[in-house]
């Protein structure tokens, strides 16, 4: 049995946790609500719940989410290199990403519900499958980013840069994009326009 001064050690809501290499064991803490992480390094983060948390100047390079939940998350100025945010819990998962390094990420048959993704570099992040219908990006950079059957519908992609779209094989329906883009659209027929 847990005693209740063991219980307001395991989940304290509002706290601010700084320069942490490592989280308690999910045995001694699982919940993480309204806290705020800075300057930390995280390599695994499975099975716990982030509920209103913000990430800022933290490195989760590679880090492990098997069965992770996060639930309006924001992560600002943050390594996020090579993370499997597929591999995190369905339900609720929304996150927003600002000024964030995000390359080799993986969204693969997410959906991403009022997620947010501003001033990132998004090099060769996996956004197969992914329903992208209700997600900002702004002056993201998506460079050889992956898009695969990936529902793009309703999108506003006038900001973002170095991407490739094959419109054959992801649904467009009304995705704004500029006109000079066209041509990111149509590459695969090596087409010359002017």
């Amino acid at each position: 049995m847990v005693s209740i001064e063991n219980m307001s050690k395991l989940f304290k809501p509002a706290e601010t946790i700084s320069n942490l290499n490592a989280l308690p064991k999910v045995s001694e803490r699982e919940d993480y609500e309204n806290c705020e992480f800075s300057n930390c390094s995280f390599s695994d983060i499975s099975n716990l719940n982030f509920i209103n948390c913000s990430f800022k100047n933290c490195n989760l390079s590679n880090c492990k989410m098997n069965n992770v939940k996060l639930q309006e998350v924001s992560f600002s100025d943050c390594k996020l290199l090579g993370v499997n945010f597929y591999q995190a819990k369905d339900f609720a998962f929304a996150l927003t990403c600002d000024k964030c390094i995000m390359d080799y990420a993986s969204f693969d048959s997410k959906k991403l519900n009022k997620s947010a993704f501003k001033n990132c570099k998004m090099h060769e992040v996996n956004f197969t499958k992914t329903d992208l219908t209700k997600t900002t990006f702004s002056d993201c950079d998506l460079y050889e980013a992956i898009f695969a059957q990936t529902n793009l519908s309703g999108v506003d992609l006038t900001t973002i840069q170095n991407f490739s779209i094959d419109p054959e094989i992801n649904n467009l329906k009304k995705a704004k994009f500029l006109s000079q883009d066209l041509e990111r659209l149509l590459y695969k027929y090596e087409l010359i326009i002017e």
